[in-house]
């Protein structure tokens, strides 16, 4: 994979809630066939900020039936690109934009009659817009039910599109609101998700017998909640299909730092291959992390949200071995053929060779 930005006008920009933007990005004639994208994938945004080249990756919120690019971006507290994108970001300004990628999506199948139901918490909803959209209108037999966690009726991102969404394919899409931070009057929409409310969802709206995916998004505790609820109850995990926009910072330094105290003093002879190009570096075992350690010797690779979330920065280990501290963003099969996450991978051999081109 080679890292290509390519520029991208500011089309327009409309508020959703007081805290989050939706961009809409202008994807001239001469790029449609490169931005194609895949209803439930992300694009990878660049900006300078403060004199600071800054990355982040937001979720497709249009759908590819569409032909339009949106990105919703909801301001987060000490964020750098969310902040700039609901308070300077103009009309007209240009961003750098890679390509679509991601896999939270499963193939559309017009002849099918499918139940799907979604679980979104607060920006978590952008992706599942896009999902849902699609494959309500492209397969008119298959349901939809989305449950979403929001703090108050004023936070709900998308709510409009939701509802026109609701009203157009009333037979086929229910949306249930669950508020943590506004009092209703009834008790089981209130607060956050629980298994008493997975109970409740799943003996009174849902027959999980019944349902052929399960798409969840949002922060990592829930989404580790319904995955696991879903694994008791027997749902094959080629069904469950996930994305997390935000991981446990505590467990990744905890594991780091036992790394370092196993490998202490010990050198990596690391080689990364790039663009057909090869660079040697010569580091710690059980210290940094690839991405990091080729980025800080003048390497141009690929990598967004290093997170262990988006898989942006995915590379093959062609030889030694790595310790890697999350792996979200990559399949169980990815991780058997040796694909790592190089912003999550610790060198833990005398040599190790990674290759972003295969």
């Amino acid at each position: 994979m080679t890292t290509h930005f390519n520029k991208l006008f500011v089309k327009k920009i409309e508020k959703s809630t007081a805290d989050c933007a939706i961009i809409t990005l202008d994807v001239p004639m001469d790029l449609r066939s490169t931005f194609k994208f895949t209803q439930g994938q992300y694009l990878t945004l660049k900006a300078e900020i403060n004199g600071q080249e800054v990355r982040r990756s937001y979720s497709l919120c249009s759908s590819p039936l569409d032909d339009e690019w949106k990105v919703g971006i909801k301001k987060v507290e000490g964020g750098l690109f969310s902040t700039f994108a609901n308070e300077v970001l103009k009309e007209g300004d240009i961003l750098e934009v890679m390509p679509p990628e991601g896999k939270f999506y499963v193939d559309i199948d017009s002849e099918q009659q499918r139940n799907f139901v979604a679980f979104a918490a607060g920006s978590g909803i952008t992706p599942m817009v896009s999902i849902i959209k699609t494959h309500l209108a492209s397969e008119p037999k298959s349901t939809f039910k989305l449950f979403y966690i929001n703090q108050k009726a004023s936070t709900v991102i998308l709510k409009e599109e939701l509802e026109a969404l609701k009203n157009r394919y009333m037979d086929r899409f229910e949306i249930y609101y669950f508020l943590t931070k506004q009092q209703r009057s009834v008790p089981f929409l209130n607060g956050r998700l629980s298994t008493e409310k997975l109970d409740t969802i799943f003996k009174s709206i849902c027959d999980i017998e019944m349902i052929d995916h399960y798409f969840i998004c949002g922060p990592e505790a829930m989404i580790h909640l319904v995955k696991d609820y879903l694994a008791e109850a027997n749902v094959k995990t080629e069904q469950i299909h996930f994305e997390l926009f935000g991981t446990d910072q505590k467990k990744q330094n905890k594991k780091k730092e036992a790394l370092q105290s196993s490998f202490k003093g010990k050198v990596c002879d690391l080689t990364v291959i790039e663009g057909g190009k090869s660079m040697q570096i010569k580091m710690e075992q059980g210290s940094d992390n690839v991405l990091d350690v080729a980025l800080n010797n003048s390497a141009d690779l690929p990598f967004a949200c290093k997170g262990g979330v988006c898989a942006t920065c995915k590379a093959k280990v062609v030889e030694g071995s790595v310790d890697m501290l999350l792996s979200y963003g990559l399949e169980p099969d990815e991780i058997e053929d040796g694909y790592i996450l190089t912003c999550q991978s610790i060198p833990t051999s005398d040599k190790l060779i990674v290759d972003f081109d295969i």
